[in-house]
């Protein structure tokens, strides 16, 4: 398929029906697997967890101690609960502890230091031995776990091993007699080091696999027991490139020996154990070249267990395979958006006219492949189908007529967002407006100047079309971009990527627009405020509060889009008709749709009942506040909340007294996004639109109108509720900061001595 620009989008993108790619692992899915990985949990990479039956769990020491020593009763408890959880559900289970050595040598202090004078107390403290603390302390650990399974109606054994045991075939064989009868029994098997009487002087290990710690030891028993899975709790979230603490280290989701081994720094050992990462990233190798599947991730989680289980891409995997599924040429978050910024800064120096040509390039390339892109959005429909996602969500996924202005079909569509870009690259150039000029000095003239903000992050759900107005904005803006669409537009977005991203010119590169494929990047992404410079979310209350909450970047939009219309005495009622009909069914999945209609009581007995048939007889769904739903004779649900996006045919009707009411309730219950007065009477209409607080307010027209494209700003990235840069459909503009140029002939401050400030204002040239 070539593009009319000459750049081919080749085979390897068209993604045929249904065969899905695993990294770059081509792996062939059935229906059952599809809908395993449509679930919002499931990730591709750990598939293989949906047939683990025996699952090894080894905790650290640093997770069942606190970091004063005492037993980590909360965090025990939770690890129980989930041991509990996975057996009821036909696993079997075997945990391998640590922590009887730091739990006896707290007990052992207080027993000394209550057993001391205060004259001892003075003098020198000896260490205490280990062999004596963990004699006390493995006492006491296991008395704590067999409390806490008790209460779990689940029985718990003991077994303690030494190094040597493993020497003699014998002891190994009845080892793994005993544990398949306990787990016959569903009984849980609890394992520890016998570091009270083992010989052993300092850790070792050798070819013949004997252990010298506790991650070790549970390795071993993986393949002695044959465990399907080893998880391998830490006090961290998994191993990182570097010190867990350096913000310039990153989680890695998928350990590859050839490619992580030369690249890990390690820091310090754990604070209580013997073990540490190190000692767990050798136990998971080789365990996971042997054959058995390892997970480090971490135990101060409550629930990580049960979500590794559920397929979740939690801490880091060792599998014998993963050289498959990670490509070595895979590029990190970090060098993703440093690779923008230097491509962006590539586009700035290109003339206004070649930034022109770029956007009017894009926009053939997505006619040329239209029917590539509509085929790869029919697939990702289908699969959301399949799934059972909500109806709204596949609304918005699918690019269909009546998403785009004037679109009375599919090729309209993509016509239309070919349309929007070409409108565009026609405005005038934003970047280099002179937006003021003052005379500083005799001689000195100050000018503030538009200029790029530099990187954006745009993480959206859903709407593959969205991606497409955000690359062409930051084109036109001479931003660099970085995208993450949701999952279920993966085929749609990767499409749209690849064409706009071909048409790209070499000297500025592809690189200005990244897409980020999968969610475990995201979180890397919001540590770079170094490197990005605005994080602009669009989808549900929860994306946006999630990112708000977990980054130091600026972040641009809007959590809701509840969208009132309210309907005064003074209305003409066939307009408010009309308007409130298409505010909600033009496209009820927008976040311009309306949500709630506000209705003065005065039209109580007449004009409510015209606009609730009006809206009933196009099939929208309504539901009432307490003085709609208190009225007999309309036979409306009473809603359980005003703060309601339906994001469907459906919204919520109440009486207001009065426009000061309506703007009252507005203002407590609205997100501060669109809302309409219909009205005639002027002195009404002027106090609603001043006194509302929302980044739009209209009069007597449909909310649908709030859209960066019908504003004329050729396209938006999204709509913002801050008070702070940008508000409103934000386009070009809003994408744009300010730099301030001085041009003078060698002025000097000098303590103001010699400087005549006239601070006069200048023409715009």
């Amino acid at each position: 398929c070539q593009s009319a620009i000459g750049h081919s989008i080749d085979s390897a993108t068209t993604f045929p029906p249904f065969p899905l790619t695993l990294y770059n692992h081509p792996l062939t899915y059935t229906h059952n697997t599809l809908q395993l990985l449509m679930d919002s949990s499931m990730d591709p990479s750990r598939l293989f967890v949906t047939d683990v039956k025996r699952v090894i769990v080894k905790v650290g020491t640093a997770v069942v101690t606190r970091s004063d020593g005492r037993l980590a009763v909360g965090r025990l408890g939770a690890l129980c609960e989930q041991l509990k959880e996975l057996n009821t559900s036909g696993h079997e289970v075997i945990l391998v502890t640590s922590g009887a050595v730091g739990a006896g040598r707290q007990r052992l202090r207080f027993r000394k230091m209550v057993n001391s004078s205060f004259a001892d107390l003075q003098k020198p403290q000896s260490e205490l031995d280990g062999k004596a603390c963990a004699a006390v302390g493995q006492n006491g650990l296991m008395a704590l776990y067999d409390t806490l399974f008790s209460q779990l109606d689940l029985t718990s054994a003991q077994l303690l091993v030494t190094d040597n045991d493993f020497r003699d075939s014998n002891f190994r064989s009845q080892l793994t007699e005993t544990v398949n009868q306990l787990l016959d029994l569903k009984v849980v098997p609890i394992l520890n080091e016998n570091d009270a009487v083992s010989t052993r002087k300092a850790p070792y290990e050798d070819s013949s696999g004997i252990f010298w710690d506790n991650d070790s030891l549970a390795a071993l028993l993986a393949l002695e027991l044959k465990a399907d899975l080893l998880i391998l709790l830490s006090d961290v979230d998994g191993l990182y490139s570097g010190p867990p603490t350096d913000p310039r280290s990153k989680l890695i989701s998928t350990y590859v020996k050839e490619k992580h081994q030369g690249e890990i720094t390690f820091g310090d050992k754990s604070r209580l154990g013997r073990g540490g990462m190190t000692a767990k990233v050798k136990a998971a190798v080789y365990a996971a070249y042997a054959g058995i599947p390892v997970i480090i991730a971490s135990g101060k989680a409550t629930d990580n267990i049960v979500k590794v289980i559920n397929g979740q891409r939690i801490g880091t995997l060792f599998h014998k395979d993963a050289h498959l599924w990670v490509s070595a040429k895979e590029t990190g978050a970090r060098e993703m958006a440093v690779a923008a910024r230097e491509c962006s800064r590539r586009l700035q120096a290109l003339t206004s006219q070649e930034r022109k040509k770029v956007l009017l390039d894009i926009a053939d390339a997505l006619e040329a492949n239209e029917s590539l892109i509509k085929s790869e959005n029919d697939i990702d429909v289908a699969a959301a189908e399949l799934a059972g996602y909500d109806s709204s969500l596949v609304a918005r996924l699918a690019l269909k007529p009546g998403k785009a202005i004037h679109c009375s079909s599919f090729g309209t569509f993509v016509s239309s967002l070919a349309k929007s870009i070409r409108v565009l690259a026609d405005m005038e150039d934003p970047i280099g407006q002179i937006i003021k000029r003052t005379e500083v000095a005799d001689g000195l003239v100050l000018e503030k100047t538009s200029c790029p903000l530099g990187v954006l992050l745009i993480i959206f759900e859903s709407r593959p079309d969205a991606l497409v107005q955000i690359a062409s904005l930051a084109v036109r803006s001479g931003n660099g971009l970085l995208l993450k669409g949701g999952k279920e537009a993966r085929r749609s977005n990767a499409i749209l990527h690849k064409v706009i991203t071909s048409a790209l010119p070499d000297n500025v590169g592809e690189k200005l627009i990244g897409l980020v494929t999968t969610r475990d990047e995201i979180p890397d992404l919001l540590k770079l405020d170094d490197v990005i410079d605005l994080v602009i979310p669009r989808g549900s209350n929860k994306l946006v509060s999630q990112i708000k909450e977990s980054t130091k970047i600026p972040v641009l939009g809007h959590a809701d889009g509840i969208c009132h219309v309210y309907v005064d005495k003074s209305a003409n009622l066939d307009m408010a008709k009309r308007i409130v009909l298409d505010a909600k069914m033009d496209y009820p999945a927008a976040c311009n749709a309306m949500e709630t209609l506000l209705v003065h009581k005065d039209l109580q007995t007449g004009g409510l009942n015209d606009l609730v048939d009006h809206l009933r007889s196009e099939g929208v769904v309504l539901f009432g506040g307490p003085r709609v739903s208190a009225l007999k004779g309309l036979d409306i649900l009473a809603t359980q909340t005003f703060h309601k996006e339906y994001s469907s045919p459906a919204c919520t009707v109440e009486i207001v007294d009065d426009m000061s009411a309506a703007i009252e309730h507005i203002n407590q219950h609205g997100s501060a996004h669109t809302d309409c007065i219909v009205a005639e009477d002027q002195k009404v209409v002027e106090a609603f639109l001043q006194q509302v607080d929302s980044a739009a307010v209209f009069h007597n027209v449909s909310t649908r109108f709030c859209d960066g494209a019908r504003f004329g700003l050729g396209a938006e990235v999204g709509i913002s509720t801050s008070r702070i840069h940008a508000r409103g459909p934000v386009g070009v503009e809003g994408l744009l900061t300010t730099k301030w140029l001085l041009r003078g002939s060698g002025q000097v401050v000098d303590g103001d001595s010699g400087v005549v400030y006239t601070h006069k204002d200048l023409a715009i040239l």
